[in-house]
């Protein structure tokens, strides 16, 4: 569509007031506050929203066991056999010459290294699981655990991406975007879909991890953290809370004959949209991101005022996860750690260098707000509908790194997990061989897991597409399957 035809001419401005100059606008003015609303209204006559959304947005394939979801993320790669998967394999040949485990990531490995910290069994599952999560080990019982997850990449861009879209490269949809574009918002208030990055950065690839890619604009999820939550929403003290509401029917009226005159251009209907959102948002969002409304026992249950400033930090995220899920958003992902910054293990859990002090930094920063999460989520009868995901980009090597105490990337086996609405708990899927090098039993794509979450959401994966550029795009790309060895 041409420039010209979406500007919209001055003369045409004044048209639609129904008179010339100054006199219309009074006159459009004067006419009051009802009739702007109600032709407003009129012009509305769907979901603002549901125009840049699927065309039976809301409906599902069948019935769904969750509404929402909430993913918690750890970039840099998380060492599967130091935390989640316990190999007495690997223990029993520590310090041996390793296999031949083909193409590594950063420069030669040297022999097999056990991991550093004991696992213990937990709950009544007995689940093995490492000492570095004493409270995340308490949930074993309602988690499913995926040991098996493969990647098709060793880089940590490529690699976030791919779990969060689907695709290695970048400009794809993320699976919160779809979600947005499926279902819609459960609150016209907030957004459908939010990101928290980590106090202390973004992830590897940073935006094209919660991009909509070629979706409508509007899907992409709004970014903030609890440090920040969402600037410049108060209304400045000198306009009034009814000039504020007038302005506002006034210019959706003048949005929406805007929007008609140009043919219901998509690409100007989502950015209408997402500006709507954002007035909407200037009452409800301060409310939602108020974390002081909260009691102490909660805070005390995250960790929101312990004294390591990272933790803290993290558990605001947590916590502020917690009210937007509540409070109807759709899809919220939360970032424990952010990408490397050239300081090995001190952003992320990308330990190349000294593995056992960079892990026993972050896993506290991890465990408690996490847990507590979980437990509070459960409280209050949350995970009955909402599915939560523990996510990685790939796994590390069973070996140490040359010259170094740490384990170099491994695509070929890691571990993710499921909880909450529709998932058996107290489950181990899939596993690697005996060292933990390579996935060797129910082998696990990202596409399956996909697959898994849109089916849990009601979705049918092979079902759920949009056609871009002729073909007709899926977040599962043409692979997965449901996992339905993990489902109640």
């Amino acid at each position: 569509m041409s420039t010209e035809r979406i500007i919209y001419p001055r003369r045409n401005f004044l048209e639609c007031l129904g008179g010339s100059g100054l006199a219309g606008v009074a006159l459009a003015y004067l006419a009051g506050k009802r009739s702007l609303a109600a032709e407003a209204a009129l012009s509305r006559d769907r979901d603002p929203r549901s125009a840049t959304g699927h065309p039976e947005m809301g409906r599902t394939h069948f019935a769904p066991k969750a509404k929402r979801v909430l993913q918690i993320f750890c970039p840099g790669a998380v060492s599967h056999m130091d935390t989640w998967e316990h190999k007495p394999g690997l223990e029993k040949n520590d310090g041996k010459p390793a296999p031949d485990i083909g193409m590594t990531f950063q420069g030669k490995n040297g022999n097999l290294m056990r991991s550093p910290w004991k696992f213990t069994p937990r709950g009544e599952s007995g689940k093995m699981v490492s000492e570095l999560f004493p409270h995340l080990g308490e949930h074993v019982d309602d988690i499913a655990f995926i040991h098996s997850m493969t990647s098709k990449t060793n880089t940590h861009g490529p690699g976030c991406v791919f779990m969060n879209t689907g695709f290695t490269a970048e400009g794809f949809p993320s699976a919160g975007a779809w979600l947005s574009y499926v279902l819609g918002a459960e609150n016209e208030d907030l957004p459908t879909y939010v990101t928290l990055p980590d106090i202390r950065g973004i992830p590897p690839a940073g935006p094209a991890n919660w991009s909509a890619g070629f979706l409508p604009a509007d899907h992409q999820a709004v970014v903030m953290n609890a440090a920040e939550a969402i600037k410049n929403l108060e209304r400045p003290s000198v306009v009034s809370a009814a000039a504020e509401a007038s302005t506002r029917e006034f210019l959706a009226l003048l949005n929406r004959r805007h929007l008609r005159r140009n043919g219901g251009n998509p690409q100007l209907d989502a950015r209408m949209a997402a500006y709507e959102l954002a007035a909407r948002m200037q009452v409800s969002a301060p409310e939602a991101a108020n974390l002081e409304a909260e009691s102490e026992a909660t805070h005390r249950l995250y960790g929101t005022r312990d004294a390591n400033p990272l933790l803290a930090g993290f558990a605001r995220n947590c916590l502020l996860a917690r009210r937007f899920l509540e409070r109807g958003v759709r899809f919220v992902t939360v970032y424990c750690a952010s990408r490397a910054s050239g300081v090995d293990g001190l952003l992320n859990w990308d330990a190349h260098k000294t593995l056992k002090p960079d892990y026993e930094r972050h896993a506290p920063i991890l465990d408690r707000p996490a847990a507590g999460l979980l437990k509070d989520l459960r409280s209050r009868g949350l995970l009955d509908d909402t599915l939560v995901l523990w996510t990685t980009e790939f796994g590390r090597m069973p070996t140490h790194q040359q010259g170094s105490t740490g384990r170099d990337h491994n695509p070929d086996g890691f571990t993710c997990w499921m909880t909450g609405a529709g998932v058996k708990g107290g489950v181990s899927y899939g596993a690697t061989d005996e060292l933990g090098q390579k996935s060797v039993e129910n082998i696990a794509t990202v596409y399956d897991f996909h697959a898994t979450v849109l089916h849990l959401l009601g979705l049918d994966h092979e079902r759920t597409t949009f056609n871009h550029n002729g073909v007709e795009r899926r977040l599962t790309d043409v692979h997965g399957h449901v996992i339905h060895d993990i489902l109640a």
